[in-house]
């Protein structure tokens, strides 16, 4: 992995002062609880990829689509891989077609869900560690009364469970009915559960190849188990981060320049906002996709407030491409690009935006990997989720919890408790 800074009002001399702050956090983040995704793609996993390979199968076997249930980290981390690896049109190669449920309460969706699923055969993997959050609850009511309407018998057999290993609502209830189970660790949070079975049984079925992403996860890992500073890039990223905050840099934008990663877009929105937004703290994380975004937000990025400041994905190789055809009317002016490829303008244009808005003074640090493929995305989320937890704790708040997601919940439930009792 490089980090690279093309404009920044810090340099490396400035970064290297965190050092001994950063080594100290580094040994107290193994003391917090929820951090046993630190090692998990260190230890032997052969078990748990064998069985997730063996049910993947089945599904894939039986099914046309697969019913994924979840929201927040239950499925955002799935779902970021799935469509980051996917093709932009039809299904995916070894794979069938995943859905999302439960990530909202929204009355039309859930009704065009099963009106579409009819004709299909189908599958769900409903994902909560508790079992209690509102959105997913609410879908799995009616989504296992679907299968239950349609499979009879078997729908148990149609309908797994990923949850806690020894308790909560999921739990006694796949017990009671006999789903077939995979374990949320206890001591990882969801959204930084991707690595788990909690992501890992999505994306197989969806055909990618989840071996080689914990391959890049290990290789992650390891690489950045490093507490020294000067060699760890996740921690120097988190540094360079909390600097630009230091220095009123309020809002950081994540920008990338293949359409594929907005849904990674969205799983790295919750990681930094959930672990860092605490006690009135915290970059306020956005994101953009260019060159889309340049022609909407772009103007803001370039002239607004100072407020801004760009982490820019770039993948060197991306798998498909397409040259410019050549034209002898040349109407549009455009033959020159001719000796070019329609992923080599992109680059150029990446150049271009990074140049342009580093000119207009946002800070722009750039996370450059060979390949957008399955293990040098595994490796991009263990960096994060190493760059995040370093990020809190420079912030002094707690990466893992998420009080103000359940005061959301409080509050909900306390109207519509007040509303039942009205109507009683």
């Amino acid at each position: 992995m490089k980090i690279l800074s093309l404009y920044s009002p810090i340099n490396n001399n400035d970064i290297l002062i965190y050092r001994e702050k950063v080594e100290k956090i580094h040994h107290a983040l193994l003391t917090y609880k929820a951090t046993e995704w630190i090692d998990f793609p260190l230890q032997n996993r052969e078990k748990l990829l064998d069985s997730i390979h063996y049910v993947a199968n089945e599904i894939k076997a039986c099914a046309d689509v697969l019913v994924v249930i979840g929201v927040g980290g239950s499925f955002l981390g799935a779902r970021a891989i799935q469509e980051a690896l996917a093709p932009y049109f039809g299904l995916p190669k070894g794979g069938i077609e995943i859905v999302y449920a439960g990530l909202n309460m929204s009355g039309a969706y859930i009704k065009e869900l099963l009106a579409y699923l009819d004709g299909k055969q189908v599958y769900v993997n409903v994902i909560s560690k508790s079992g209690g959050t509102m959105e997913p609850a609410l879908a799995f009511r009616v989504l296992r009364l679907y299968m239950e309407a349609r499979y009879g018998d078997k729908a148990v057999e149609r309908i797994i469970v990923t949850t806690d290993e020894e308790k909560g609502i999921l739990k006694n209830m796949a017990d009671k009915v006999g789903y077939r189970q995979f374990v949320i660790p206890d001591d990882v949070g969801g959204r930084y559960s991707v690595l788990t079975a909690v992501g890992l049984l999505p994306v197989a079925v969806a055909g990618v190849d989840i071996q080689e992403l914990m391959d890049g996860a290990r290789h992650a890992a390891t690489e950045l188990a490093q507490p020294e500073l000067a060699f760890n890039d996740a921690y120097k990223y988190a540094v360079m981060r909390h600097m630009l905050y230091e220095q009123g840099y309020t809002n950081e934008l994540l920008a990338s320049f293949e359409p594929g990663l907005s849904k990674f877009h969205e799983w790295w929105k919750q990681l930094f906002g959930e672990s860092e937004g605490k006690d009135h703290k915290g970059l306020y994380p956005s994101t953009v996709t260019f060159s889309t975004d340049l022609h909407a937000i772009g103007q803001y990025i370039q002239d607004g407030r100072r407020i801004l400041f760009e982490t820019l994905l770039h993948f060197h190789e991306i798998e498909g491409d397409m040259a410019v055809p050549y034209d002898a009317r040349d109407e549009d002016g455009l033959n020159y690009l001719t000796n070019r490829t329609f992923n080599e303008i992109n680059a150029i244009s990446k150049q271009g935006t990074a140049l342009a808005h580093a000119e207009g003074d946002v800070p722009v640090i750039q996370i450059e990997l060979p390949k957008l493929d399955a293990y040098h995305l595994g490796y991009l989320i263990y960096f994060f989720m190493k760059a995040c937890a370093m990020s809190a704790c420079l912030l002094e708040v707690n990466p893992f919890d998420q009080p103000g997601v359940e005061a959301y919940k409080r509050k909900m439930l306390e109207l519509l408790k007040e509303e039942k009792a009205v109507t009683e």
